[in-house]
């Protein structure tokens, strides 16, 4: 994006010193009614006698969550940390509050301090090997064998979890191929899982996946060659997906830009086909997926109800789709935030059942990130 196109951050309205603010809804998924007093940029189910009620009737959600998302990344790089909280910000006005920041070339750990930009999970950079994903994106390991000591490496820069290139193009077999051998996964899944990170793989096509989950990674981001026997193996093991479903829609084009790989553009155009079976028989199998844009290059941030609107219509429904982005997540996670007594008050206010309704997510009523109403 150029700058002559930068995000507008628009406003947000501070914390009134000592204020404390009461917010009265139901639960989509439950009914049940809830009362939260938010205090500072924290949440307590304690009235608070002086306490001023914002909210009075409504729905109240936990803060989205984007399980695929790279604000530190955007077309030719190049991005400062300005952009990224930009990015990060428009990101919480549309109602994202959590981001599972799966690779990225920038260190965007300062956002942290930031009580308008969401929390931030994150991954260290993307592993791969040279030539065999976007320039200057991650780590390009000359040496394939070193992939444990990466994973360590990057493991101990990230918030508990790894991201490694499963498969790209291979230029010299013209299509897409598994970057790492089974021996290397598996070294590096032990290596991963030794350092207390959860390690995930970036993966279109079939034939890097049966090492993939057979090494044990935790997640699986995009998956679009998966098959029965594989989904059966993920929902066994409690493999995570992440379809990126709004990305899925950029195969098509990517196809399009590669004439000099023709089996290339027959693999993207049949993944693209095939993506809905696939992420159908993925809900029939029991395989846990969670929603993620994939934000960043080619797909614009502050998408994510587009996305929650995609899952819901591979045969989720409103209200899974919108579990999908919020109660699963946050809980796949540990990152708490199920507004709960001393949770960081990350919430959203609706006037209509997004559960029934997945359009009220583009107006809500108020959109609360660490306390600030930032929407």
């Amino acid at each position: 994006m150029p700058e002559s196109a930068q995000i507008d951050t628009g406003s947000t309205t501070a914390r009134p010193d000592g204020e404390v603010r009461h917010y009265r809804g139901r639960d989509p998924f439950t009914d049940e009614r809830i009362d939260l007093w938010v205090v500072g940029d924290r949440i307590t189910r304690e009235p608070v006698a002086s306490a001023r009620t914002v909210v009075d009737a409504g729905w109240i959600i936990p803060g989205l969550v984007d399980a695929h998302n790279h604000v530190g990344i955007a077309p030719g790089l190049g991005v400062t940390i300005d952009r990224a909280r930009r990015y990060a910000m428009e990101d919480a006005r549309a109602g994202t509050l959590l981001i599972r920041e799966v690779g990225s070339p920038l260190d965007t750990h300062p956002l942290d301090d930031d009580p308008a930009c969401p929390r931030f999970i994150r991954s260290g950079k993307h592993i791969a090997r040279p030539k065999r994903y976007l320039r200057d994106y991650g780590v390009d390991l000359e040496n394939p064998d070193e992939l444990a000591d990466e994973v360590r490496r990057q493991a101990r820069s990230g918030d508990g979890w790894v991201k490694i290139v499963g498969d790209w193009i291979d230029r010299e077999v013209g299509d897409l191929a598994p970057l790492w051998t089974r021996t290397q996964l598996d070294a590096a899944v032990a290596a991963a899982h030794e350092e207390g990170a959860r390690i995930t793989a970036h993966v279109f096509g079939a034939d890097a996946l049966p090492d993939l989950i057979g090494a044990g990674v935790d997640c699986i981001e995009h998956g679009t060659g998966l098959s029965t026997d594989l989904l059966d193996q993920m929902a066994e093991r409690s493999i995570g997906l992440v379809p990126t479903l709004i990305q899925v829609e950029n195969f098509p084009g990517i196809a399009d830009g590669a004439d000099r790989f023709p089996r290339y553009q027959a693999t993207m155009r049949a993944l693209y086909d095939n993506a809905g079976a696939v992420f159908a028989a993925a809900r029939e199998a029991g395989v846990a997926m969670f929603a993620g844009t994939d934000a960043g290059g080619f797909v614009g941030h502050g998408r994510i109800v587009d996305e929650i609107e995609a899952m819901a219509a591979i045969g989720y429904g409103a209200r899974r789709a919108l579990h999908a982005a919020t109660v699963a997540p946050r809980t796949w996670l540990d990152a708490g935030g199920l507004l709960a007594e001393g949770d960081r008050a990350d919430f959203i206010v609706l006037d209509d059942d997004p559960g029934q309704d997945l359009t009220t997510l583009r107006r809500p009523r108020e959109i609360v990130c660490s306390g600030l109403t930032v929407s």
